[in-house]
């Protein structure tokens, strides 16, 4: 077994070049998108829009010039990529849809032998055969079913469980309401006639090991949200993949100066980490200094496993939007700033759509930290990236907040 020694900046940085969160980690377009999903296996959707949703906050760190639109066409035009779920909603690789099958299979046995259900659930495909993609809106049903976290319309329900079981796959949508056709209709044939290619069990979690490492880049062998949406995959079934692994050598061991645990890593992606051992390591680096920064999502793959970002980067992050106002530390949608490759601050952006403005009503500096002249142009660029994602034409910090954070000269930059 191949076992690597990093110390914790070494750490990061190979974390960072594999989230391609480093100057010229990615290309502009499409085509960059895709590889980055294909890179990772996925990226979490949530519906929540504040400033940008948050796979688009994902890929607008990632991808020079990224607007929403670029993303929107991958899944509703172009049809390579795909709206599922894999560490809970998630869009992934249309290539990989017969790998979850077994996924698709637990749901049709879930929610079979509700009679009501399955009533609607024929009302549901005689609808989309009669009348082409639709929500559960326009389905004219007022009947509810305990479903998830509430009481919810017995077509919505329907809906969501051919969803789940592949059926119907998401058509296109309109802000967050999901339009579904005949996932038939919507995917290569191929790839519907494709059988799962893990067999077992044991196969299965093999693969999912491997490939939800991949998602983070580094990680560990301890519960934690870097591991959700797996089923049945429990501390004995992980240990026993990531041993299988290790024996096959799809998997690396790192060891990290300060942390008991060990590390893995996808061997496939050991040249990246070869490269900073034998360079010395110089990350984000031009003459003048650090010259990358960028607005990171509450879901971003970097911040799965936040007690690993604690341990490796000294940043405490929490995602505060379903704790009471009086509980929260920060705030109601709050954003880190990486810097380099440490954390610097944290921010509350909020999207204006009727004036088209990003305002920043409140900042967080990390300890010991406050702007200087040399963090000015990355930054701005972070903003202004943020800014294209969420279509705004112009960026404001709410009154007090430069001053108060001696933001200033940054501020000065978005003045007009």
């Amino acid at each position: 077994m191949i076992t690597y020694s990093l110390s914790k900046r070494q750490a990061r940085q190979f974390l960072l070049q594999h989230q391609r969160l480093v100057s010229g980690g990615s290309p502009h377009g499409k085509a960059a998108i895709y590889d980055f999903i294909r890179h990772v296996g996925c990226i979490q959707y949530d519906p929540l829009r504040i400033a940008g949703h948050n796979h688009e906050l994902v890929l607008q760190a990632r991808i020079p010039g990224f607007v929403p639109e670029l993303a929107s066409e991958l899944l509703y035009k172009d049809r390579l990529l795909v709206d599922g779920w894999d560490k809970n909603m998630s869009i992934y690789c249309t290539e990989d849809w017969p790998y979850f099958q077994r996924r698709r299979d637990m749901a049709a046995e879930r929610y079979q032998g509700n009679e009501a259900l399955g009533a609607m659930v024929s009302h549901v495909r005689e609808e989309l055969i009669r009348r082409g993609p639709l929500s559960s809106l326009e389905l004219e049903s007022k009947d509810k079913i305990d479903w998830a976290w509430a009481p919810a319309r017995l077509s919505r329900a329907a809906m969501e469980s051919m969803y789940f079981w592949g059926e119907i796959s998401v058509h296109h949508r309109v802000h967050t309401r999901r339009y579904y056709d005949f996932t038939a209709k919507l995917l290569p044939e191929h790839l519907l006639s494709t059988k799962d290619p893990n067999v077992t069990s044991e196969q299965h979690y093999d693969w999912y090991v491997l490939r939800r490492i991949g998602s983070i880049g580094l990680q560990w062998n301890k519960s934690g949200d870097g591991w959700l949406g797996i089923a049945g995959l429990k501390s004995k079934e992980r240990t026993a993949a990531i041993n299988r692994l290790l024996q096959r050598d799809s998997l690396r061991e790192v060891r990290v100066d300060g942390l008991k645990l060990p590390l893995y890593m996808r061997t496939s992606d050991a040249h990246v980490l070869e490269e900073i051992l034998a360079n010395g390591g110089t990350l984000n680096h031009n003459e003048a200094g650090v010259d990358f920064a960028a607005a990171l999502a509450p879901l971003d793959n970097l911040l799965w496993d936040r007690e690993l970002i604690k341990q490796l980067f000294g940043f405490t992050y929490r995602w505060e939007v379903y704790k009471p106002v009086a509980e929260r530390e920060y705030g109601y949608y709050v954003l880190p700033l990486l810097y380099g490759d440490r954390f610097i601050a944290r921010f509350e952006p909020v999207m204006d759509k009727k004036n088209g403005v990003l305002n920043i009503l409140r900042w967080w500096w990390e300890p010991d930290t406050g702007l200087s002249a040399e963090m000015i142009p990355a930054l701005t660029s972070a903003l202004e990236s943020l800014a294209e994602c969420t279509r705004a034409s112009s960026i404001r910090f709410a009154p007090g907040v430069a001053v108060s954070n001696g933001l200033q000269a940054l501020e000065s930059c978005f003045q007009q």
